[in-house]
């Protein structure tokens, strides 16, 4: 299943993960973990924010996709399953 995981880090704890270094390991790992078709990062309401697209094979794998950038970044996670326009169109 493609799955589309938003993200957003308040302004202070990413300012605190960039000076420590916990931002570039945390995104690293993600990264590493879902092995992301596209990624993209960037500012959503001044804050810095990422857009992972990704497949997942078990609905197990979100804690430990999840729980790294509650913990280490406070970040708000949405995830939202997602279609590409072939597979729309195959469907309809």
């Amino acid at each position: 299943m493609r799955l589309i995981l938003r993200f957003t880090i308040p302004v202070q704890k990413g300012n605190e993960s960039i000076s420590d270094g916990t931002l570039t390991l945390a995104l690293k790992s993600l990264v590493d973990k879902v092995k992301p078709e596209a990624a993209y990062f960037h500012l959503d309401d001044g804050c810095r924010a990422g857009t992972i697209v990704f497949e997942a094979t078990d609905q197990l794998q979100m804690a430990g996709i999840n729980e790294p950038l509650f913990e280490k970044l406070d970040a708000k996670i949405d995830i939202q399953p997602a279609i590409s326009l072939e597979e729309l169109l195959e469907r309809i």
